[in-house]
């Protein structure tokens, strides 16, 4: 699982060593671990090493000194290295050290910022080390002019120290003009702001480079389910396992409008491994999932008279008739677990329970935050998507998974996770039906197992996001797998999972040094 963290944590667990005066010994740790990142990184593009033209844009504080050291490292290796100072100072010790090994020494002013913005647009490697975790705002002056410009014709490599400058390292918001980095090489521990959009768009590849504090550091402000967090905690049906002790869920989706929704949130749940999905809706709907779907048991009647372990309830239900309504009304009151998607938002109570998963989108995230009298639009949820989806999880006392390119589980006791593993072609229509089903079957298998995620580290109040952020990397993975780069439909996500199931799966009978059980690189 791949923790990260807020600035303010990490400089906590920096300063016992700080104050023991080992500063300059963590500054080479992290200054080493960037130059051995850039390194890596050109190899794998097949870029030469010696005589290679390296930038390092630098800030007067400790970012521009681990920049300044790196960049002497690599001027070691036989690169031109050029530092552009864009403040009247520099750290003395860095400064000094790259000027030893040859560097060449450019100081910025508003005069010359179109110049130096054409050569860093030509070199092979831009290190971007003006703004560090403990900046406040964004760029300024002669800066954000030569950042602006770098980013109307972007570099060949750009490399972001730590995090890129004019990004909030907590939150992912950004200020002023931000250069999107190709790579960021960030130190003790990946930062929150990296992991949540719109920060994600501008960090690249995540690299972490140890520094010796990870010891120190304290609970994580989000996380990151990898593959083998998945071989943990998906469930495995033991041999004498039936239909019913395997899950059952039930679905209340789809309308007249829309009968396609629940037949797509129906596929994504039996994907997803449940023991039996039993259906309550219209009568024509029900007819179109007993052709696409025969597993499916169509039912009539009441929430309370149907018997299962959770709820989905939502998907494609705009305009859905009172009867309908009703049902979501009453899944949310039955007081078991229950995904609620799209439709069933504006029919929901302003205060939940955390085994209540909304799944809204910016947009929809946008509406319910007005309802409760919080006033952020849709660019504003964009604008900050880990503020918004914590705030509507304080708010609903719900597990709010906010869909997007990142997807962010918030739940009403404050514990995050950030989920990347998918395509830019899942954005299709049923896409968000299909995740809906995943959602609702691990509820219904795995919902009621606090003993499964007590062991894998997860405190079982919160295993409502840790199920949630399962349901969207399987979704994710499928999705990418499904599509190969190309465009795909929401049925073929659902064909997909199955695979991915298998494939993640398959880590649980590996030896432990044989998994990827803690990424350093996150894509």
């Amino acid at each position: 699982m791949i923790s990260a963290y807020t600035g303010t944590q990490i400089r906590e667990a920096e300063k016992p060593l700080l104050d023991s005066g080992m500063g300059a010994v963590l500054m080479q740790r992290a200054a080493y671990g960037l130059a051995h990142a850039v390194v890596s990184e050109l190899r794998t593009r097949g870029s030469r090493l010696y005589g290679c033209s390296v930038v390092v844009l630098t800030g007067k504080g400790n970012n521009g000194g681990d920049g300044l050291f790196a960049a002497a490292h690599l001027a070691g290796r036989g690169m031109r290295t050029t530092a552009v100072l864009a403040a009247d100072s520099a750290h003395p010790d860095a400064l000094a050290a790259f000027e030893r090994a040859g560097g060449r020494v450019v100081h910025l002013t508003e005069a010359n910022a179109p110049d130096l913005a054409a050569q860093a647009g030509r070199a092979d490697v831009v290190i971007d080390a003006l703004l560090g975790t403990g900046a406040q705002g964004g760029l300024r002056g002669s800066a954000a002019a030569l950042v602006s410009l770098l980013a109307e014709r972007p570099p060949r490599l750009a490399v972001a120290c730590d995090v890129p400058s004019g990004l909030n390292s907590d939150t992912g918001e950004t200020a002023g003009p931000v250069l999107f980095a190709d790579l960021t090489v960030t130190f003790g521990g990946a930062k929150a702001g990296l992991l949540a959009d719109p920060g994600a768009d501008y960090a690249g590849t995540v690299h972490v480079v140890p520094i010796g504090i990870e010891d120190g550091l304290p609970w994580p402000a989000l996380r990151r389910l990898e593959p083998s967090d998945l071989a943990t905690l998906l469930p495995s049906p033991s041999r004498r396992s039936h239909k019913y002790s395997r899950g059952v869920l039930g679905v209340v989706a789809g309308s007249t409008a829309y009968p396609g929704a629940a037949v797509l949130a129906c596929r994504g749940a039996l994907a997803a491994g449940v023991g039996m999905v039993r259906y309550l809706g219209p009568p024509d709907v029900a007819d179109l999932i007993r052709q696409s779907c025969p597993e499916v048991v169509c039912s009539t009647g009441t929430v309370a008279d149907t018997h299962v372990q959770a709820w989905l309830v939502g998907s494609g239900m705009d305009g859905a008739d009172d009867e309908q309504m009703q049902h979501v009304r009453d899944a949310a009151d039955s007081g078991l677990p229950t995904v609620a998607d799209a439709g069933a938002l504006p029919a929901l109570p302003d205060v939940l329970a955390p085994q209540v998963v909304l799944t809204p989108h910016a947009g929809e995230l946008a509406t319910l935050l007005q309802r409760l009298g919080a006033g952020m639009d849709r660019e504003a949820v964009e604008a900050a998507t880990l503020a918004a989806a914590r705030q509507a999880a304080g708010l609903t006392e719900a597990t709010v998974l906010l869909k997007g390119a990142t997807t962010l589980v918030a739940s009403p006791y404050q514990d995050f996770y950030s989920q990347s593993d998918g395509t830019p072609w899942l954005a299709t229509a049923g896409s968000g039906d299909v995740l809906a089903g995943v959602i609702g079957a691990l509820l219904a298998q795995v919902g009621s197992d606090v003993g499964r995620f007590r062991a894998a580290g997860i405190d079982p109040d919160e295993r409502w996001a840790a199920i949630a952020a399962m349901a969207a990397s399987l979704h994710a993975r499928a999705g990418a797998a499904a599509s190969n780069g190309a465009p795909l439909t929401a049925g073929r996500v659902a064909e997909a999972i199955p695979g991915i199931w298998d494939k993640v799966s398959a880590l649980s009978n590996q030896r432990p040094w044989e998994r990827n059980s803690r990424s350093h690189r996150l894509r």
